[in-house]
């Protein structure tokens, strides 16, 4: 009798050890669950879908018939194999693929726009590292049948002017269908996909190629958009596109002096803000900048290649809105745009992604606490309420 109940007593601290290190694993993999997937469906779930005109009035099935709900986003610069350490590919990656799939589950977008420098590397890769890389974006930014992806070419994709060649343009065109001058139109709604890197102006042959499109996909457009009883011999055999003024996507924004003018939490540092663009390399040139205006009358211009994020007014109408980068490599609170777009009105809504800042945060103070809980546990950390405890009965004592 007396072996058993000693026996049960030694019993007793194994038992209450596996129940502690039970609730620490349980604490530690709550806190993983949070930061790794649950802090996505949080932030991702405040984003709404902004009104256009008259959308407030629709019910939601005339909203889903006549209103595109379109993401888009920017300069994913997923590393490849050169200067990409693998614990950062795995950090970033998990990051964009769950902000990606979170995004698409919760907010169902038509369409997916990523306006260029999908890939870090694109520019030099060798064919293996480039199939490695699209295997690896295309299980990152996997979509159903239901939403359409449209990815743009950046420099970093084809390469800079001076390194672009067939070979790359081709290899990119190939696997995401994309070619300058292409025209998307969904719902009545016209995009012109541009390849703004083939915009130098110097006469090389995917320029020529580019900017030969680029134009008669423009004389297309100007010919729907006239009235019906206008009559002009040059579109009498024009295919007729629908009347909507086009909204231009592109990498590399139109021509800005700098970032001086830009406001908000996601635009540049104070410190770069000043700091003048280089010409056909931050932004495009002034005589390309104008030759889109002139050819297209866009109504809205998308860009990315900044990284930070700016609003544009050109010709005192047109807007251009910069998209921040949607990585966490480049910035702190990367974000992407959700767009109401009719063929007549558009309305955009910025979506902030997790602040990686904060993420680190309750890192810190869960480890924190939990080093705390360890030595109030084994005894070398003494508790609160006994370290109370003890107080008052000294107190008493004296």
């Amino acid at each position: 009798m007396l072996s058993s109940s000693s026996t049960a007593v030694k019993s007793l601290p194994l038992k209450r050890r596996l129940c502690f290190l039970l609730k620490l694993v349980c604490f530690v993999s709550s806190v993983l669950i949070f930061c790794e997937f649950l802090i996505y469906y949080v932030v991702i779930l405040q984003c709404r879908w902004p009104n256009v005109k008259g959308g407030a009035h629709m019910t939601e099935k005339e909203t889903s018939a006549s209103v595109l709900k379109a993401i888009i986003l920017a300069d994913t610069h997923l590393l490849g194999e050169i200067k990409g350490h693998w614990l950062d590919k795995l950090r970033r990656e998990w990051q964009m693929e769950r902000s990606f799939q979170t995004a698409l589950w919760l907010l169902q977008p038509d369409i997916v726009f990523i306006l260029g420098d999908v890939f870090d590397e694109g520019k030099w890769s060798s064919p293996q590292a480039w199939a490695d890389d699209v295997r690896r974006f295309q299980k990152m930014f996997k979509h159903s049948v239901f939403t359409e992806l449209v990815v743009i070419a950046g420099n970093h994709d084809i390469g800079f002017h001076y390194e672009m060649t067939a070979y790359k343009v081709n290899r990119f065109e190939k696997v995401f269908n994309f070619t300058s001058g292409k025209l998307i139109t969904r719902k009545g709604i016209n995009f012109v996909l541009v390849n703004s890197v083939a915009m130098e102006g110097d006469g090389c042959a995917v320029c020529r190629t580019s900017e030969a499109k680029l134009v008669a996909l423009s004389h297309k457009l100007n010919c729907s958009q006239q009235k019906l009883n206008h009559s002009n011999k040059r579109c009498s055999d024009v295919e007729k596109l629908p009347a909507s003024e086009p909204i231009l996507l592109q990498h590399y924004p139109l021509y800005r002096k700098s970032d001086a003018e830009c406001t908000g939490e996601d635009s540049a540092p104070p410190e770069e803000k000043n700091i003048p663009f280089k010409e056909k390399y931050d932004v495009l040139s002034q005589e390309a900048s104008q030759k889109l205006l002139w050819w297209f009358q866009p109504r809205l211009i998308l860009s990315g290649h900044t990284h930070s994020a700016c609003e544009v007014l050109h010709a005192g109408k047109i807007p251009e809105i910069s998209v921040p980068s949607f990585s966490w490599r480049n910035r702190n609170n990367p974000s992407f745009i959700m767009g109401s777009i009719t063929p007549t009105d558009f309305s955009l809504q910025k979506c902030f992604l997790p602040f990686e800042s904060r993420v680190f945060t309750i890192y810190c103070a869960a480890g924190a606490l939990l080093v705390i809980l360890v030595l109030a546990h084994v005894q070398l950390l003494t508790p609160p309420f006994y370290f109370a405890q003890r107080l008052i009965s000294k107190h008493k004592a004296v």
